[in-house]
């Protein structure tokens, strides 16, 4: 965990600026670009990982913002700002809805805090997602967030980047334990395809970063334990719950997803 005010380090790749430089932002350095011209070069297609993930968050936002109750996000390891972010999506819904951004990255912080700067239902606070009761005390959570009332938690493509040793479902199972009966849980996660494809992308992060885990279904799904799975259960991003836009096959045909595709899941849980 850095500590507030850290500078930005041009020199090192920062994983929140690659996957910013692979949605075709400009928030990224030349460090950052040489890892994403990694993927785009050597895996052509893993771009559609970046993308797919953000729309599996998006709908995901918009179907609580819009058929549920909750008016409270609190997202984790939420990278850059891009298009459509989570309060950007609730509040167009539900104009009341809270949204804390949880990241470490000084770069986020920055270009966060300057997009919310008029923004007085958001906030973005500088903690690791690794340490969550650092998360929860944090003075600007109590602030925005009554822990009294549902709350919706994103892990969007955040707990991949958490090793085996650092016990990712013991931090769901923090937040599951401390949010009202009700509140909801978003998670998307890098996927084990067990191929080439996966193996690669796997070396590339972890010898950059030092993590970056795939998992499977059936591991992905234990880090909700104690949560009800909804429809469709864990499944490749592109097919939770696709609207028309997203895939113009959502009438009930099918298409063929690419391998690409299949190498991130998302799936949403309810707190009992």
């Amino acid at each position: 965990m850095t500590s507030e005010g850290t500078s930005i380090d041009a020199t090192k790749p920062s994983i929140a600026r690659v996957y910013d430089y692979l949605l075709g932002g400009k928030d990224n350095y030349a460090v950052d670009r040489e890892i994403g011209d990694v993927f785009k070069r050597d895996l052509p297609g893993s771009v559609a990982i970046a993308f797919a993930n953000r729309s599996a968050l998006t709908r995901a936002v918009a179907e609580i913002a819009t058929t549920t109750e909750v008016t409270q996000f609190i997202d984790l390891g939420s990278g850059l700002p891009t298009a459509d972010n989570v309060h950007q999506v609730a509040q167009r819904h539900t104009p009341e809805s809270r949204v804390v951004y949880v990241d470490i990255d000084p770069q986020v912080l920055v270009h966060g805090r300057a997009l919310l700067e008029e923004n007085d239902r958001t906030r973005v606070i500088e903690a690791d997602v690794r340490d969550p009761e650092a998360v929860y005390n944090h003075p600007e959570t109590r602030e925005m967030i009554d822990f009294d009332r549902p709350v919706a938690v994103v892990f969007s493509a955040i707990l991949h980047h958490v090793n085996d040793e650092e016990d990712p479902a013991a931090i769901v199972r923090f937040w599951r334990d401390r949010v009202p009966s009700g509140s909801y849980f978003f998670v998307s996660h890098f996927r084990s395809g067990n191929n080439p494809e996966t193996a690669e992308a796997e070396k590339v992060l972890q010898q950059t970063f030092g993590r970056g885990r795939w998992r499977t279904d059936e591991e992905i799904a234990s880090l909700l334990d104690g949560l009800e799975i909804l429809d469709p259960g864990v499944v490749a991003a592109s097919l939770w719950r696709p609207t028309a836009v997203d895939n113009p096959w959502s009438d009930g045909g099918e298409r063929e997803l690419t391998v690409w595709e299949h190498l991130i899941a998302a799936g949403m849980a309810r707190k009992p």
